[in-house]
């Protein structure tokens, strides 16, 4: 089973390189185990036991396994991740031919660690709006093969390359796509109009990333070895709490898997976990079992909120960065992330909470508080435990180079942390 998951990772990581694919093939899981799709415009008529989901943007995804009793009874048990990973955004008015290279600007999505970007292979995807007779849709869309190269500067130019050097976003990040005429300025559009077999002139617009094509590696064995991937931040969590859901039983309280968009970008959004879009659906759940307003509170007040992102490994080269006192390791199981400002939601009620879950389920539990002197990282666990009034745990599988292009996480962990998710689902 260990090495079944770990595979099953692997084909999802590589097959998501941006958050719409993600939810893509999030919804085709859920669709084959029997989920039904929910429109947000219609009227709800749901059974108990019955298993939903909806989308909002193409790249968020709630789903849920409606409970046998009313939510005020005994509430919803709610697990959360997010979609998106910091990466490079095409901006798609730029495309120029500059001394015979061919090259198109990026902005800087989220945090990443922006050398890893740099001379390395890299592949579009995202979607794209097709024109459909006085209408459009929206398609996704994955290239696969490699469209250019963001080169350093050779260091007899860059000496400070090593000490320090700051790249900037606008001169140095542009992609190269080989050389080309300066009459030619559309060779993307033409690469997505060959790839959707539609004419370029259809092509309306176009949210596109670039990403690393680079499949999923494994290291050692399932025990103790290393996955390294691009987008383990924040997929594999996604990844456990889809495996989680699909494993789990009809329960009393309604089982809730949440995969919101945008965390990387403050979550503000349409799609991310300070939009109402999560509430909403709660609301409308409570409303199909005929709950009022104020046993829909009673309802959120039983209720639990797993938020499960990444959490920083012990890293033996940069032991300095870590309180000596909290230093997971890897492959040792999840990690409960803890901050005196609330950057994580959890509290020591949860935290214990989250304990004894892993006691249950035989997985081992690490803590982590970083530095008192670093500002820490965040998750949606803050902003949906403040905005639901849901009691919240933040944790999450430790790893090496978060927002790197190439993130290193353990084998077992993520046994662990569907282990322990499963637990949760429980009655």
């Amino acid at each position: 089973m260990k090495r079944k998951y770990i595979e099953e990772l692997k084909e999802f990581l590589d097959q998501s390189p941006t958050a719409y694919q993600a939810s893509g093939n999030i919804i085709y899981e859920l669709e084959k185990n029997g989920y039904q799709h929910l429109d947000e415009c219609d009227e709800w008529k749901l059974e108990k036991g019955g298993k939903y989901y909806l989308q909002r943007n193409q790249s968020a995804v709630v789903a849920f396994i409606n409970g046998n009793t009313k939510p005020n009874a005994n509430g919803y048990k709610l697990i959360g991740a997010h979609t998106d990973s910091p990466a490079l955004k095409i901006k798609p008015l730029t495309e120029t031919t500059v001394k015979g290279t061919r090259k198109l600007g990026v902005e800087v999505y989220g945090g990443p660690i922006l050398s890893t970007w740099l001379d390395r292979e890299l592949s579009v995807a995202g979607r794209v709006v097709i024109k459909v007779d006085d209408s459009f849709e929206s398609r996704l869309i994955n290239l696969i093969k490699p469209i250019g190269i963001i080169p350093n500067a050779a260091i007899h130019m860059n000496r400070e390359v090593n000490s320090g050097f700051k790249y900037n976003a606008q001169n140095h990040l542009p992609i190269m796509m080989g050389t080309g005429s300066e009459n030619n300025e559309n060779y993307l559009k033409c690469l997505i109009a060959d790839h959707l077999d539609v004419p370029m002139d259809d092509i309306l617009d176009y949210d596109l990333f670039l990403y690393d094509p680079q499949p999923a590696t494994l290291i050692g064995d399932v025990e103790d070895g290393y996955i390294i991937a691009g987008r383990q931040d924040d997929l594999s969590m996604c990844h456990a709490i889809l495996v989680a859901l699909l494993e789990s039983n009809t329960s009393d309280a309604t089982l809730v898997g949440v995969f919101f968009d945008n965390e990387e970008i403050g979550s503000r959004t349409l799609q991310g976990a300070a939009s109402p879009f999560l509430a909403t659906i709660l609301k409308r759940i409570s409303l199909t079992h005929g709950l009022n307003e104020e046993e829909h509170l009673i309802s959120l007040r039983k209720s639990k909120l797993v938020s499960a992102d990444l959490a920083h490994a012990y890293h033996p080269n940069f032991a300095g960065k870590h309180d000596p006192h909290y230093t997971p390791i890897m492959n040792k199981g999840p990690v409960i992330k803890i901050n005196a400002g609330f950057s994580y939601a959890t509290t020591a009620e949860t935290s214990y909470f989250f304990e004894q879950l892993c006691k249950q389920a035989d997985v081992p539990v690490q803590k982590i508080i970083g530095r008192s002197d670093v500002r820490s990282g965040s998750t949606i666990g803050p902003i949906s435990s403040a905005g639901l009034g849901i009691d919240t745990v933040d944790i999450g599988s430790p790893v090496w180079a978060m927002h790197s292009v190439r993130e290193t996480g353990g084998q077992a962990d993520h046994f662990y942390m569907i282990e322990v998710l499963k637990e949760f689902y429980k009655d």
